[in-house]
């Protein structure tokens, strides 16, 4: 008897042993697809200082080509999210990538246009970048709720939240020795054509876990028994897709309104990352832009570390707690306190200290990074892909304001010290929403008769 239970034992163990871990491939490639994704929306910040010499463009001019971007990605959100809803993931992901990265390379030819096109022509391709962009965040929920049981969810979208500085890290070096050597033109040429490369690898690589060719039996159970969504798109070829009356539910909820208030601000606080750091380097504190192309990594690595850090945190948390909402609302107030230190560099002309401060704010930023597995541990399951929509226009909506803002304050001062105000403030609210409005984490249940319609068809 004991010789019997000792066999099946190490047969046991054996099974465990031999359990595959495509999962975490998938979310190496989730990771380089959504830096390419950020790289896009910060080429501008790099090339932006060189371009607005070249031809002729003022700061409130560059505040409104920041914000090109958050137009589309905020009228993009919800049919981006219904088109998620509706068919399958990867597909739309590897389709969105190539076309917003053919896009991206295009910017590199507007110097070529009349000059009286430029502009406009210029905002019209970053606002197309950034509609064809619109469902790469709802794709990665998607993609991470399919992949990654419930226990491992907080980890694997931190990690691929990070990828916003994993593209500083990646491209930001590149793109500022392209720009320095070069001309501005070829940071829009490489991203594009990276971009575009990556595509084809996608469509040649990725799967859904039920399908995917190295996912054996050990793994796919492992998932199944632990919360993965595995079947997630074969599932919506089963329903109808959902109505986008089905948001009201979102809107109707504190809870809700208390997590899009805390992604506006947090939101504000990477569009000025992507958007206006750079030149704030070199125009407020007198750098080159090949100096900003290598510091710039340093505070971007700390956003990283904050970013893992945060979905270590938060699962550990979970396990220790067994509170969603200790685990998910900890981190980001934590972080978003330490974010809205950035406001002390208006108080010192110490490059190191002004890094340095940078450096803890995204730090913060980073462990604050928790929003999307927030919005998958509350939305009903019928609309994650709306939810996330939802969630990325209420952000977005910050990527308009943000840049646009300021671009007239730097207008008008000559310098970002009111900009840096503006911005820390937005980490004190995001910190306040969380600890006042949100309250206690639940997931939403749909109104009756949306199921009873639902269970109907």
């Amino acid at each position: 008897m004991s010789t019997s239970l000792k066999a099946h034992t190490v047969h046991a163990a054996a099974s465990t042993a031999a359990r595959t871990h495509v999962r975490y491939y998938v979310l190496a490639l989730i990771v380089l697809a959504t830096a390419i994704n950020l790289g896009d929306r910060a080429n501008l910040s790099i090339a932006g200082d060189a371009l607005s010499h070249e031809l002729g463009l003022d700061a409130i001019t560059m505040g409104y080509l920041f914000s090109a971007f958050a137009w589309a990605y905020v009228l993009g959100q919800l049919p981006g999210g219904w088109v998620l809803d509706r068919f399958n993931s990867v597909k739309v992901y590897g389709a969105a990538l190539f076309l917003w990265s053919f896009l991206t390379s295009l910017q590199g030819t507007i110097s070529w246009l009349p000059s009286g096109m430029v502009v406009g022509t210029f905002f019209v391709l970053r606002f197309l970048v950034g509609f064809v962009e619109a469902p790469i965040y709802p794709a990665n929920n998607y993609i991470v709720s399919a992949w990654f049981p419930l226990k491992e969810r907080g980890l694997a979208t931190s990690i691929f939240s990070s990828a916003q500085y994993v593209a500083v890290v990646l491209f930001v070096p590149i793109m500022g020795m392209l720009s320095h050597a070069l001309s501005w033109h070829y940071v829009f040429w490489f991203m594009g054509a990276i971009g575009m490369l990556l595509s084809l690898f996608w469509f040649w690589q990725m799967r859904t876990p039920d399908t995917h060719p190295r996912v054996n039996k050990a793994e796919l159970e492992y998932l199944r028994e632990n919360g993965a969504l595995i079947d997630i798109e074969s599932a919506k070829r089963k329903t109808l897709p959902p109505k986008l009356s089905s948001i009201c539910v979102l809107f109707k909820s504190r809870m809700m309104l208390g997590i899009y208030i805390g992604q506006y601000c947090i939101t504000g606080l990477q569009y000025f990352f992507i958007t206006w750091f750079p030149i704030y380097l070199v125009k407020g504190r007198g750098m080159n832009i090949l100096e900003v192309g290598f510091i710039a990594v340093l505070p971007a690595i700390c956003g990283f570390i904050g970013s893992i850090l945060c979905g270590v945190l938060s699962d550990s948390l979970l396990k220790r707690r067994g509170s969603v909402t200790i685990a998910r609302k900890a981190p980001f107030i934590v972080g978003m306190a330490l974010a809205s230190g950035l406001v002390f560099c208006n108080f010192t002309d110490s490059i190191y200290v002004i890094v340095g401060l940078m450096c803890l704010a995204l730090f913060g930023k980073g462990l604050a990074q928790i929003g999307l597995a927030v919005v998958v541990d509350t939305s009903p399951p019928p609309i994650v892909g709306m939810a996330t929509g939802v969630f990325g226009i209420a952000g977005n909506i910050s990527g308009i304001i943000t840049p646009i803002v300021i671009g007239y304050t730097v207008q008008a001062t000559g310098s970002f010290t009111v900009a840096l105000y503006f911005v820390a403030a937005h980490a004190l609210v995001a910190m306040l929403s969380y600890l006042l409005i949100v309250g206690p984490l639940r997931r939403l249940d749909m109104p009756e008769k949306t199921s009873d319609e639902a269970g109907a068809h």
